[in-house]
């Protein structure tokens, strides 16, 4: 699908630029050359790899932006899940392979790098194992690496196991980075049906289906879909969606050039599109404030799930006609720490954890950037984590937890992570104990309707 010059200028000039970015360029590179059984001999192999394969990266990134005067806010990179290269390490801890990572980023200029990963939908290998005991230190130690587990999926169940171990780990990660308001937790995600494309932190690792090396490309746009539905008068659902999936398509369309321009530049395949509207804490670049331009009072009110689920289906039907091959999560993101508007409506006490999970149901990701009381015990964790996993299992979608139990601070009080990781009130959280349940042990077996061999 060729584009020129003059198709982005005018691309541009229809949508308008309100807010509108390309949110990342996602450079995935398989490591499985770099496995070794000695750790830091893996390391080594590892930082030589990504610093040779990504070099010129962040500088083609920054030409495009000069070129067509489309910010990218992220330049980032995606790996080999490293529970699968560090399983032939020695030892038991993978702690070095992400300091590898993490020295390769910040000598590159890269923002952050995902794929410090476990998949463990059915069981723990030895290097799973190793990496999750890891997940503390290595996201205390490092700036820009990013860990996610995935523990079910639709196919195999939900490992319990698994969840209760992930429970355990998001505790001990927040205590230890007590000082900045349990901080590590913002860059760890427990998944179900993790994708191996997806180009957004922190869940992103360049799955076993992917090239030797791949470029992926995350949209953002909620302020150009805001400024649409702000100019667009009173509509009918029909009128609506159509208005949205146009916009969609629109915004999609620069962020389909922007791949293919990296692409060319840097002479690495390109991959997909994430059709994700991302939004982050600046005002009017809010998911939350689409939903009340459809008609909310406030987000979170009767009738949230069903905008919500409107709002994703023509966002998916206008981009996927942009792009050649959509991919990742492609959807509407609600993390509440990153948009000024869901934080508004926690707030105001109309939001609320319950409501959320069932917004989950229907859009991408799951319960993300939630601010949590510090003594959720991880029993409450668990029970969490498997609420979630099971909208994602039953579903056949891909569901995600970004919990931040937030040590010494309690529901209704502020916290600040910075950046676009954004501020927020900490959300209540019931303390009625799941615990018989979450701790039985071993796989809850997948849904009747997965057997479709």
């Amino acid at each position: 699908m060729p584009f020129t010059l003059d198709e982005v200028i005018e691309t541009l000039s229809a949508v308008g630029v309100e807010t509108f970015d390309i949110r990342t360029i996602t450079l995935g590179i398989s490591l499985d050359s770099c496995a070794d059984e000695d750790v830091n001999r893996c390391a080594m192999k590892i930082y030589d790899k990504v610093t040779n394969v990504a070099r010129n990266l962040v500088p083609t990134a920054r030409q495009i932006e000069k070129k067509y005067g489309i910010p990218i806010v992220n330049k980032r990179i995606s790996v080999t899940p490293i529970a699968q290269v560090g399983g032939a390490c020695k030892g038991d801890t993978l702690v070095p392979l992400a300091q590898a990572l993490d020295k390769a980023a910040i000598d590159l200029g890269i923002d952050f790098v995902g794929g410090f990963t476990a998949q463990v939908q059915k069981g723990f290998k030895r290097g799973d194992q190793i990496l999750i005991n890891s997940i503390p230190d290595a996201l205390c130690v490092t700036k820009r690496v990013c860990s996610s587990v995935n523990v079910a999926t639709s196919a195999a169940g939900i490992n319990m196991d698994a969840v209760f171990r992930m429970a355990q780990i998001v505790k001990e990660s927040a205590e230890r980075t007590r000082d900045s308001d349990g901080l590590a937790c913002a860059k760890l995600v427990i998944f179900a049906n993790q994708p191996e494309d997806n180009p957004f932190m922190a869940g992103a690792c360049h799955g076993n289906g992917e090239a030797e090396a791949i470029v992926h490309v995350g949209i953002s746009g909620p302020g150009v879909v805001r400024a649409a539905l702000e100019n667009a008068g009173e509509l009918s659902f029909g009128e609506l969606s159509d208005l949205i999936k146009k916009t969609s398509f629109k915004i999609t369309r620069v962020g389909e050039l922007v791949g293919r321009e990296a692409s060319r530049m840097m002479g690495i395949p390109f991959g997909v599109i994430d059709l994700s509207l991302a939004p982050t804490p600046s005002e009017g670049d809010s998911v939350a404030d689409i939903l009340e331009l459809m008609g909310l009072e406030r987000v979170g009110c009767p009738g949230t799930t069903a905008a919500l689920a409107m709002l994703n289906d023509a966002v998916k039907k206008g981009g996927v006609m942009a792009c050649s091959y959509a991919g990742g999560l492609s959807g509407a993101f609600i993390p509440v720490t990153e948009d000024a508007g869901m934080c508004r409506a926690v707030s105001e006490g109309v939001l609320t954890i319950e409501k959320l999970e069932a917004m989950t149901a229907v859009c991408s990701v799951g319960l993300d950037m939630i601010a949590i009381p510090g003594d959720t015990s991880v029993d409450v964790l668990a029970g969490i984590l498997a609420d979630e996993m099971a909208i994602g299992v039953i579903n056949h979608k891909t569901t995600a937890c970004r919990l931040i139990p937030v040590p010494g601070k309690k529901a209704g009080d502020l916290v600040d992570f910075g950046g676009l990781l954004g501020r927020g009130p900490i959300m209540q959280v019931s303390k009625v104990s799941p615990a018989r349940f979450v701790r039985r042990g071993g796989r809850i077996p997948a849904p009747i309707h997965s057997m479709r061999n």
